[in-house]
């Protein structure tokens, strides 16, 4: 389980076609201390495992569903990325309880700067809007944000200049994928309740 709360901005040092999968070699001196092989690490909100670890790089396997069905695919060779180790146990739970385990994929749409903070406005698949309420969590690329504003295509953010200066969220442009990971709390509530709705099976 990962909260949320990016520990380092990592970079992709290479990307192997594996053909029916890739693998990734990061560099991330934070989270490789200590690593060890089987160990879990998220990547861009993506929970991967570690393989190989050398210094301060690590190698993870990517299998092709899961290059489909988030934005790892679109990573080469020199790409910026979110990196976090498993929360501890007995550690506080800075963000939000985050699997690793992505829904589905948006696009950065606008980016409204300010004085103090930054409005990054987020496209999102229409299965997940459901999830999405104001005030509520969502993890984008990993990081454990509040919505401001929910809609039926698209989400707000707001960002402080340490998000902005830590995370990929401060690089990335108008057009550029993020991954999605809503809040499972609300999944399971989803579930529950619709086991009571009529006609259900019980």
């Amino acid at each position: 389980m990962f909260t949320g709360i990016v520990e380092e901005l990592g970079e992709v040092t290479a990307v192997e076609d594996l053909g029916d999968a890739a693998r990734f070699r990061l560099r991330g001196p934070v989270v490789t201390e200590g690593a060890r092989h089987g160990d879990s690490i998220a990547v861009n909100g993506v929970c991967l495992t570690v393989v190989e670890h050398d210094g301060e790089e690590f190698t993870a396997d990517v299998m092709a569903e899961t290059l489909e069905r988030s934005s790892l695919g679109v990573l080469t060779a020199g790409s910026r990325v979110n990196l976090e180790r498993p929360t501890a146990v007995g550690a506080r739970l800075g963000g939000h309880i985050v699997q690793g385990h992505v829904d589905g994929t948006g696009a950065i749409l606008e980016r409204t700067p300010s004085e103090h903070w930054e409005i990054v406005k987020i496209s999102l698949p229409a299965p997940l809007a459901r999830y999405v309420v104001e005030k509520g969590s969502i993890t984008v690329d990993g990081i454990s944000l509040t919505v401001v504003e929910a809609g039926a295509e698209h989400f707000t953010v707001s960002l402080i200049p340490t998000t902005l200066a830590l995370t990929t969220l401060g690089i990335k442009q108008p057009g550029d994928p993020v991954n999605l990971e809503v809040d499972v709390v609300a999944k399971y509530v989803e579930r529950l309740l619709g086991d009571r709705a009529p006609g259900a099976d019980r």
